[in-house]
């Protein structure tokens, strides 16, 4: 009778768990696909487990902030890949460098200070990606191509030193008003190509000559508690409005699979910038792409143009998510950059739960920047579908600043559930 009466009460506890336990939350994208359990990962990567690790001190690299040591730092990269694969670390102190290129197996960890040179020709120019086309150009003070597992973590800095490129850029536009951003030569901070499995974390990434941090065909990249900086003013002293041209924070472009965390940006540009190729053409070319699944959570950004922006160099960028996110003073939240000679169809976009303070909190506009319209008979209509915002408590100068053409059709824009009318 005992033995009944607790295998009866056994059972009525085990019934009384089963009814209490909560069901497991299964989150979604905007087109109501279900997200993958990746993107709730926000465990930071234990550099102690990623192999043996290569202080470049150790290898003949000296603790001198003025002279320029590319090959002593690209040695020790070089000896970690040939060695297995371990992790290169950039100890306390200022390393002055060009551009480094990361391999299979290598990893970076920034304790004190990996400066870039002033001077671009210690960045090769070479087969790259830049302003959404596939081009000759400068490559990046950090670069990875075609690896999977990359990190760079550490509590240190990258610093772009990007002063004196900033400075030739605002005086080449005053010299020529049609300037391009290629036309005034500057490396980017980081360039990620064609990788997988890359987590960026905790490292302060600074004064960039170019854009900050790009990513080009990778996937499952994740941005973790990084530290985004370049000046928004008084870099230049005829106009001491002007900040650091094209820092963006990140360019995400034609990848799939991102999640940028916790990050703080400030920039004198747009922050995370969505992009795939431009051009009346730009469809029909296999470097371009689209940008699908990217996750931007419980960020705070300073100035920025804007906090999520769609092009201008995209063509297709489908379930997108910004939430969560405090801005101080941005002049947009979400911009979605309408470029006429371009196909675009941006769809499935959610922005929820922002706060803080902006200029314009939608802001979408034909954009007609350094645009080549070409002929074209069948010439797809740009779209933008899908659009969501809720649950936002932003104090803005103005809400929603749109403008309509005849070059692309806006549909299905909701704002708290109520549908907006253009």
């Amino acid at each position: 009778m005992r033995k009944i009466i607790l295998l009866l009460f056994s059972l009525a506890l085990l019934t009384g768990t089963a009814k209490t336990k909560k069901k497991a939350v299964v989150e979604t994208w905007p087109d109501n696909t279900v997200m993958d359990a990746w993107f709730k990962d926000t465990t930071k990567v234990d550099v102690a487990k990623l192999g043996r690790q290569y202080v470049i001190t150790d290898y003949g690299v000296k603790k001198d902030s003025t002279v320029v040591q590319t090959q002593a730092i690209q040695s020790v990269i070089d000896r970690a890949a040939r060695e297995g694969g371990g992790v290169v670390v950039i100890p306390e102190g200022t390393y002055l460098t060009g551009a480094l290129f990361f391999k299979q197996g290598t990893h970076l960890h920034v304790q004190g200070r990996l400066k870039g040179s002033d001077r671009i020709i210690d960045f090769p120019y070479m087969t790259t990606r830049i302003e959404g086309e596939t081009c000759t150009y400068f490559c990046a003070l950090v670069n990875a191509d075609g690896i999977d597992g990359f990190t760079i973590s550490g509590k240190g800095t990258i610093d772009g030193n990007g002063l004196n490129y900033w400075q030739e850029f605002w005086i080449r536009r005053k010299w020529n008003p049609q300037c391009t951003n290629k036309d005034a030569q500057r490396p980017r901070l980081t360039y990620i190509s064609n990788c997988k499995n890359v987590t960026v974390q905790d490292v302060h990434l600074i004064n960039s000559p170019f854009w900050t941090n790009h990513v080009y065909k990778s996937n499952h990249v994740r941005y973790l508690d990084c530290y985004i900086f370049a000046p928004t003013e008084n870099i230049w002293a005829p106009d001491p409005k002007r900040g650091a041209p094209s820092s963006d924070a990140i360019d995400i472009d034609v990848c799939t699979d991102i999640l940028i965390n916790g990050c703080y940006m400030h920039v004198n540009d747009d922050a995370v910038v969505l992009k795939g190729g431009k051009g009346t053409w730009a469809d029909k070319d296999e470097t371009n792409g689209d940008c699908e699944r990217i996750l931007i959570q419980n960020c705070r950004y300073g100035r920025v143009h804007g906090c999520l922006t769609l092009g201008s160099e995209s063509l297709h960028d489908r379930n997108i998510i910004l939430r969560n996110c405090y801005t101080e003073m941005s002049d947009r939240v979400l911009w979605l950059k309408m470029r006429p000679d371009t196909p675009q169809h941006y769809e499935y976009v959610l922005v929820e739960n922002i706060t803080g303070h902006c200029k314009r909190f939608l802001f979408i506009h034909p954009w007609t920047q350094f645009f080549k319209p070409e002929k074209r008979d069948d010439m797809p209509l740009s779209r933008c579908n899908n659009i969501v915002m809720r649950n936002n408590s932003v104090d803005a100068e103005t809400m929603y600043d749109v403008k309509t053409s005849d070059k692309y059709e806006l549909v299905d824009f909701t704002v708290d559930g109520q549908p907006m009318n253009f």
